[in-house]
């Protein structure tokens, strides 16, 4: 295998464009090669003179990917990396900024040929430039690939990262649209990473007002919602009020995804159900599985409860609302403090049963009666002489009022 050796015989950048014209070429035989090898090293040459650095990088990365499939990911590096350093010749800030789209949109034509050296290609350029939107640039190339060459795993670490990246690059609202749904479509790749890619969907959603022309976010906004319903580990979002999702609410088309939003947010169980009877169509389409929503919702339904000021919840108000038996409420509460959604600070018992009931229990059951005979004892009592006192009122009542008419007459 041929390598790339540049020494002070002969500039790199003409070692680059001499190698990959010869190996592309190289089938066609010396007659119809030699010409073309001839045209395309002068043509470097005299950008190479004229510091014409944009047009010696779009001839290099031509004749690059041109044989990026026949050569070793050694040459293919060693190759790129001479082609990476022209950014540093660049006469100004838009020639490095054009040098980087000719350079970055080359490397990721090819995503299923040596991806994870394109991507480490595209990630040693953006170390290489000190242009913030060129680096911003390069950025969203690198998720591209990151998507089409199956390389998540590798971009999805920079994401801790990204206030910091917006701090530095400056972008605008819509670049900024641009790269949370750049980011939310690698995370998608990931089932384990849906609530991540939920938060940039999210904040791609809320880069929209309603001054915006809210149509361009509609298929992203159902996506949204149909991702958190179908969550099982994500019971809060921020998508029912936002513009681009509120929209969906007048549309004939998506009025029933909205509808489902706010079912899911603000309501509970018996809601749903009505909801699935009517639109079980609407579900299926979306993939979406009335069992694995039944029970979302009946968590979400338990939390309602729970919010409730006393904090108390009878056994009858979560078994009517969840739709269960009652020996199934237990299990519903489990499922809820499982998933962080509740805390039990105490249990309130009316009743319970004994382990054994030898003479221990036979005696506090003895004094529990005698506790209750006294009390209702002193109930009678209490009765008896608040009667004796009602009675008593009366007469004095009737005497008075004998007395006073006698004084009338």
């Amino acid at each position: 295998m041929t390598t790339i050796v540049p020494t002070s015989e002969e500039d790199p950048f003409l070692a680059v464009v001499r190698f990959t014209s010869q190996l592309a070429w190289a089938d066609a035989g010396p007659e119809a090669a030699e010409p073309e090898i001839t045209r395309l090293c002068r043509e470097a040459e005299e950008s190479i003179v004229a510091g014409k650095w944009l047009e010696l990088a779009s001839l290099m990365v031509a004749s690059a990917e041109l044989v990026s499939s026949k050569i070793s990911e050694k040459d293919l590096e060693c190759t790129y990396t001479i082609i990476c350093s022209l950014v540093k010749n660049a006469n100004s800030a838009e020639d490095v900024l054009e040098m980087v789209k000719a350079i970055s949109s080359k490397v990721v034509q090819q995503p299923s040929d040596k991806a994870s050296l394109r991507l480490k290609i595209l990630f040693n350029l953006y170390n290489l430039v000190d242009h913030p939107y060129a680096r911003f640039q390069v950025y969203m190339k690198a998720l591209t690939l990151a998507v089409e060459g199956k390389l998540a795993e590798y971009v999805v670490p920079s994401f801790e990262k990204i206030d910091s990246f917006l701090k530095e690059w400056s972008i605008d609202t819509k670049d900024q649209r641009q790269l949370f749904l750049a980011i939310a479509n690698v995370l998608r790749e990931n089932k384990s990473l849906v609530k991540e890619s939920l938060k940039f969907l999210t904040k791609y959603l809320a880069t929209f007002s309603n001054e915006d022309a809210l149509d361009e976010a509609k298929q992203e906004a159902v996506r949204a919602v149909i991702e958190f319903v179908k969550a099982s580990s994500i019971f809060q979002c921020d998508l029912l009020d936002l513009p681009a999702v509120a929209q969906l609410e007048k549309d004939a088309k998506y009025a029933p995804v909205y509808q489902l939003l706010k079912i899911f947010l603000t309501q509970r169980l018996n809601a749903y159900m009505e909801f699935q009877a009517a639109n079980a169509e609407c579900l299926q389409t979306y993939g979406l599985v009335d069992e694995e929503c039944v029970t979302k919702m009946r968590l979400l339904s338990l939390v309602d409860l729970a919010s409730d000021e006393s904090g108390k919840i009878p056994y009858t108000s979560i078994k009517d609302t969840l739709q269960v038996k009652e020996e199934e409420v237990e299990l519903w509460i489990v499922k809820a403090i499982t998933a962080k959604l509740i805390d039990l600070c105490f249990i309130s018992f009316s009743r319970c049963s004994e382990r054994e009931f030898g003479s221990k229990q036979w005696q506090s059951l003895r004094t529990k009666l005698a506790t209750w005979r006294d009390n209702i004892g002193n109930v009678i009592s209490t009765i008896e002489s608040n009667k004796v006192t009602e009675e008593g009122s009366q007469a004095s009542s009737a005497s008075a009022a004998t007395i006073q008419g006698l004084g009338v007459r």
